[in-house]
């Protein structure tokens, strides 16, 4: 409690001066629940998010609002559930669709923090709509430097602007050259934005695409998990490692210019690993990226503030990437705004333990393909559509083995009430998406084919 007191006391006080705390948000891509060291990894080191997640709280029960990338995205950036303004799938890669983005009726954190003074930053990956309009420039950020859609080649690419991933790399808008690993870029971008406002407040949303494929690590780091024998997997371990290098090195600037003690830091991924493709690990979590078992949702997730939250703890009680919009204004000294639903909460007084309790009296998944998902207190209901509600108690059955449907009659009527009340809170979707797209021309291709 007195540990709550004093930072809301600081955090007023910052409000009101120059010290207003600083924001790192990192978010990493397809990574895999096993594949850090703080959650046990043993083949691949992760010394820097290990030293993270040391100096500040392992949340074993930190989420996603969507087992896949862009959804999430949209979700950190608003505060809100994503289907409840219709971006619930990728958006396909076309900057001259003016649908296929957020829909630019949101408004974005980075447009209220930088009305609050701070210096606002995006590093790395968007893939929230290639059109101008949905550009990160417009959308709140000063300064950026990245690539526009959903994933890129790491080296040695020729630039193409009609290929999604070997489009130009952008800074501000303009093409930037990038002699390094991309991974490295990104990481060396951070702590050079780090260092050049180290004398003012700053939020910076430093999103890797890694380890997503294409695996394309350094000979040299590749060569470090040698003794890793399925190929797939050792790409991807170089792949991780090069992640947690970049990572060091934005972390490293923040304790060489004095700031680690003024600076909130998130690190999750952007939903689970896809294990079938990238060669992640999510054990012993169920099923994977795209799926709303635990696999497909619950991801490596710390939160950091020396001197503010507790260090070298676990925090067990549900939290989501949801949650970074409201902490942030929080932290800012920024209201809430209340000219719509939000879905955020502010983690800062349940993690100090000002506040008991759950911070979410519930949490919720849908996706496009039929899937839904609730999770109130440790019991989670999973529906797949046509077939029946299944629930597990997760205090018990983590790997989500051993429905309890029959058994639990009247839990599952209750998250399925909750989910059915939920759901009719939501929109269609507003665009027609990747998905939409890819089957459309699987449809073209099969009609074109000759008949036999």
């Amino acid at each position: 409690m007195i540990a709550g007191l004093a930072l809301a006391a600081w955090i007023a006080c910052g409000a009101l001066g120059a010290e207003k705390p600083n924001v790192l948000l990192i978010v990493s891509d397809d990574h895999g629940y096993a594949d850090v060291g703080f959650q046990g990894c043993k083949d691949i080191p992760t010394p820097h998010l290990d030293r993270l997640a040391r100096e500040g709280l392992r949340c074993t029960s930190g989420y996603v609002t969507h087992p896949f990338c862009s959804p999430t995205r949209a979700a950190l950036m608003t505060g809100r559930y994503q289907q409840r303004f219709g971006h619930e799938t990728n958006p396909f890669h076309d900057p001259n669709d003016h649908r296929e983005g957020l829909p630019t009726m949101e408004r974005l954190l980075p447009t209220f923090l930088r009305n609050a003074g701070y210096v606002t930053g995006w590093i790395g990956k968007w893939h929230l709509g290639a059109a101008p309009e949905f550009s990160p420039l417009k959308r709140g950020f000063v300064e950026t430097f990245g690539f526009i859609g959903g994933g890129h080649r790491y080296q040695n690419w020729t630039v193409n602007p009609a290929a999604e991933y070997q489009v130009p790399i952008l800074r501000n808008g303009e093409p930037a050259a990038v002699t390094n690993h991309l991974t490295i870029a990104f990481g060396e971008e951070a702590a050079a934005f780090i260092r050049r406002h180290k004398a003012e407040p700053w939020f910076l949303y430093l999103a890797f695409n890694a380890p997503h494929t294409p695996h394309e690590p350094t000979p040299g780091r590749l060569a470090r998990f040698a003794s890793i024998t399925n190929a797939t997997r050792r790409a991807y371990a170089a792949q991780v490692s090069l992640l947690d290098d970049a990572i060091g090195e934005a972390l490293a600037a923040l304790r060489e210019t004095g700031q680690q003690q003024r600076t909130l830091v998130f690190f999750f991924s952007d939903n689970g690993g896809p294990i079938t493709v990238n060669g992640s690990i999510n054990a012993p979590l169920r099923a994977g990226k795209g799926a709303v078992y635990e696999g497909g949702v619950r991801v490596p997730f710390v939160v950091s503030w020396p001197g503010r939250l507790p260090t070298g703890r676990d925090y067990a009680q549900p939290v989501s990437s949801v949650d970074v919009f409201t902490t942030a204004l929080a932290v800012a000294g920024v209201p809430m705004p209340t000219d719509r639903k939000y879905d955020s909460v502010n983690l800062l007084p349940f993690l100090t333990g000002e506040k008991s309790g759950a911070p979410h009296d519930r949490l919720f998944w849908r996706t496009s393909n039929g899937q839904w998902a609730a999770r109130g207190g440790n019991a989670k209901l999973v529906r797949q559509s046509g077939k029946s509600d299944e629930i597990y108690d997760l205090s018990t059955d983590i790997s989500e083995t051993n429905d309890l449907a029959a058994a639990e009659s009247d839990t599952s009527k209750q998250l399925a009430s909750a989910v059915d009340a939920w759901n009719k809170e939501l929109v269609p979707p507003a665009f027609p998406g990747l998905g939409a797209r890819q089957q459309g021309k699987a449809k073209a291709k099969q009609r074109s084919r000759p008949s036999d």
